[in-house]
């Protein structure tokens, strides 16, 4: 990151989390698009997605959309309680921060993506917004295979505006041998920490 120089249990989930089960009510509000939900938003995934929860950027109030040239007509926005209630995988990367293993928590981003209905056409691309305006995009096929998290807890520890948070979107590098191969200071450019925004564009 020198780049700023379970099937069953996890399908009913992930349904809850969009009230297709019984759910608290906050995330039920979320899914079905009304203002129930008191938390503030801290993911929204835009795009090529066929479930939503809210409208259109606004250029005032979401500046840091704006700032970054982010502009959708509708997106589906998370607040840390829906993530947490979504299935959460464990990995355990070595961190070039420090050359030492860390392990980090979080909902399945492919997962999510599926939830939402996100398009799996073969070309489609996923693009990430991170607070400081780092932009990395990969393959819907490539998040797949590299077995993305949406890394909310680090050593067990919520993150935070600061440090790696909310959001880190990461992999377990250790474990991908095309990454693994890599320098340490190289293998997780493509993964942003302070995510706020992900945007799936459709392939042809």
């Amino acid at each position: 990151m020198k780049k700023r120089q379970f099937l069953s249990t996890a399908t009913a989930s992930i349904a809850g989390a969009l009230g297709m089960i019984a759910v608290s009510p906050d995330v039920s509000a979320a899914a079905k698009g009304t203002s129930q939900a008191a938390a503030p938003a801290v993911l929204t995934i835009t795009g090529a997605i066929e479930r939503s929860n809210r409208g259109p950027t606004d250029p005032v109030i979401d500046q840091m959309m704006h700032k970054q040239n982010v502009q959708f007509s509708s997106a589906f926005a998370f607040d840390l309680g829906a993530l947490a209630k979504l299935p959460a995988a464990t990995i355990n990367p070595t961190m070039e921060y420090d050359s030492k293993p860390h392990q980090l928590r979080g909902p399945r981003l492919a997962d999510v993506l599926d939830m939402l209905g996100a398009s799996k056409a073969p070309e489609t691309q996923i693009v990430f917004h991170s607070v400081d305006g780092y932009m990395p995009q990969l393959s819907f096929a490539q998040l797949r295979k590299y077995g993305y998290i949406l890394a909310t807890h680090i050593d067990g520890k919520p993150m935070s505006i600061g440090g790696f948070g909310p959001i880190f979107a990461i992999y377990d590098a250790d474990r991908i041998a095309e990454q693994a191969q890599k320098p340490l200071s190289q293998r997780f450019t493509l993964c942003p920490w302070g995510l706020y925004c992900i945007e799936v564009v459709a392939g042809k």
